[in-house]
């Protein structure tokens, strides 16, 4: 078994996402495609006599984290005791709708497979998996795919080829003035009206798409359903978007229930621009590229923040 494991924990983007309707299990019905890019954090595993997480942003150590509940959960299923020592050092903004924890705790399971020397195949470990959190089974592979129920049925796509997207997003362990609230989700989720939801029929179309497959997609082909909730329930949202709409050759489109948002195709004299604009928001801009993580030349320092 290895002493000592560290593991990229890549974000998400939703190129696109409907709501059909709520569920008779309390969840909601979606349709999203989603896709990995290059802004990442770093979780580092290593032999301990007890359980341990450590986190570099605020708030995020103990069992406050997923990665905690998911090594507990793995080490549960195995029939051990949860020994590990896992750091966190964090480069996807918090509760930003790139889902970050959940990368997280991907990361947490297939580097504690690794480490506690079980073996398991990934379709074991998406099974714990989607007790975690409905994006954790796609980010154990990461990549392209589409994911439909409540995000945990997962198609895999072919990814096409790298893409550079205009991301912005708060600063990790930063937040944007007025972008943070609690029980983020449940909120977004619960704001949404009979007028938000569709019947997928876009998403399932961009999926067919040519474009898509060409890596020749842009947002203007994209939607999400909580477009409408995310701007009148953050109020420092709509500002950063028209500021960015201002200036980006492609609309931009919510991530997930945001309120971190993405336009693309771009380029870096584009996301100058951006950020120089944002400045006083509290938002950064990156330069990200879409990528596959199984793919051993994806570059996970092809991240550009602004000042």
């Amino acid at each position: 078994m290895p002493d000592a494991i560290r593991i990229p924990a890549y974000a998400k983007v939703n190129l696109s996402l409907e709501v059909i309707g709520r569920r008779d299990d309390g969840y909601h019905e979606i349709v999203t495609i989603m896709q990995t890019v290059s802004l990442a954090d770093t979780v580092a595993i290593r032999q301990s006599a007890t359980l341990i997480v450590e986190c570099d942003a605020p708030g995020l150590d103990g069992d406050s984290n997923l990665v905690w509940r998911a090594a507990v959960a793995l080490a549960e299923r195995a029939g051990i005791a949860p020994r590990a020592h896992i750091s966190i050092a964090k480069r996807i903004p918090v509760a930003a709708g790139l889902g970050g924890g959940s990368a997280d705790a991907a990361a947490a399971l297939r580097g504690l497979n690794r480490l506690w020397g079980l073996d398991w195949p990934v379709a074991a470990l998406a099974e714990i998996a989607a007790g975690i959190g409905s994006d954790v089974p796609f980010l154990l592979n990461g990549g392209t795919a589409l994911a439909a129920g409540r995000g945990d049925c997962i198609v895999p796509l072919p990814t096409p080829p790298g893409m550079e997207l205009l991301l912005i997003a708060p600063a990790a362990g930063m937040t944007i003035t007025n972008m943070t609230i609690p029980n983020k989700t449940p909120t977004l989720y619960g704001a949404l009206t009979p007028a938000d939801f569709s019947d997928g029929r876009q998403t399932r179309r961009l999926f067919a798409s040519a474009a898509l497959a060409a890596g020749a997609l842009t947002t203007r082909c994209c939607r999400n359903a909580f477009t409408r909730a995310a701007q009148t329930i953050f109020p420092g949202l709509a500002g950063v978007w028209s500021k960015t709409a201002a200036i980006a050759a492609h609309p931009p489109v919510l991530s997930g229930a945001g309120p971190s948002i993405f336009c693309a195709p771009s380029q870096q004299g584009e996301r100058n621009a951006v950020a120089h604009a944002l400045r006083d928001t509290g938002a950064t801009a990156y330069l990200v590229r879409t990528i596959n993580p199984a793919n051993p030349d994806a570059d996970a320092g092809h991240q550009m923040p602004s000042d």
